[in-house]
């Protein structure tokens, strides 16, 4: 039966584009947002429209409120309360290996339905955050930041918001307190070159809107750096490393929280 179209309210609009931006990696962990006022000016709304977006990402935990401060972009964090997958695990004996085997087949999945998906606008978002991340590299850094945004990207391209959260989720407790153990991929220069070329390989896979090609390239992409991690965690003094207790350690710790990613 024919339902009414309603039109969509300004608040949910303003909610959307703020919340894609997080997704996106625009505005990064930590981030202040500007004043409501501000806000609102820029996005030509009243500030009860964005105070009311606001609200609904803060009860997300994509951002916080500080008292005093302002509204920030909620950081990375594998604590129980803050990351549904923690709390999943919570107890459990849970390392890295293990989290980039769920990788494995979510991201695969991810890049063919990405292929499928992705608008004009989504490849020319995975285009930018490539870019980015060989910017850093040439710039002497781990090209972290563009990483991150690069499979986020994707995950967005899927137009799957399950897929989007879920992604969220499992990145927010990947990349807290593992710099250590994330870093050791990249001991060898080669590897930032081998994952560069694995992630261009992906890229020109969704570009061609090629789904088959998109999941073989991300496939050969999260197996290099799986076998990597499983290499680590064959050793008793890697397995230690890899281990989600270990991470834990970390969060309590207040650890760096940007990693590179894989």
């Amino acid at each position: 039966m024919l339902k009414p179209i309603k039109p969509k309210r300004i608040s949910d609009q303003v909610f959307e584009q703020l919340r894609d931006l997080i997704f996106k990696g625009h505005l990064k962990p930590g981030e202040k947002l500007l004043a409501e006022r501000d806000l609102a000016r820029n996005l030509g709304v009243s500030r009860p429209t964005v105070r009311e977006a606001i609200h609904k990402l803060v009860a997300m935990r994509l951002l916080e409120h500080r008292q005093g401060q302002g509204t920030f972009v909620n950081s990375p964090s594998g604590t129980p309360e803050r990351n549904p997958l923690s709390a999943l695990m919570e107890g459990q004996e849970v390392n890295l290996v293990d989290l980039m085997e769920l990788r494995l087949g979510l991201e695969c999945n991810a890049a063919a339905f990405a292929a499928q998906r992705a608008t004009d606008e989504d490849i020319l978002e995975l285009e930018r955050s490539l870019e980015k991340q060989v910017e850093e590299v040439r710039g002497g850094s781990l090209g972290s930041d563009g990483d991150i945004s690069f499979h986020m990207a994707i995950a967005f391209a899927t137009k799957n918001t399950v897929h989007i959260h879920i992604m969220k989720s499992l990145y927010d407790l990947l990349f807290f307190g593992i710099k250590e153990n994330l870093e050791l991929l990249y001991l060898q220069p080669r590897n930032i070159e081998r994952v560069i070329q694995q992630h261009t390989d992906v890229f020109r896979a969704i570009r061609d809107h090629d789904p088959d090609g998109a999941s073989d390239a991300m496939k050969s992409h999260i197996t290099f750096v799986l076998d990597f991690f499983r290499e680590i965690q064959s050793t008793e003094m890697g397995s230690r490393l890899l281990c989600h207790k270990g991470l834990s350690r970390g969060v309590s710790h207040g650890q760096d929280t940007n990693p590179p990613g894989g």
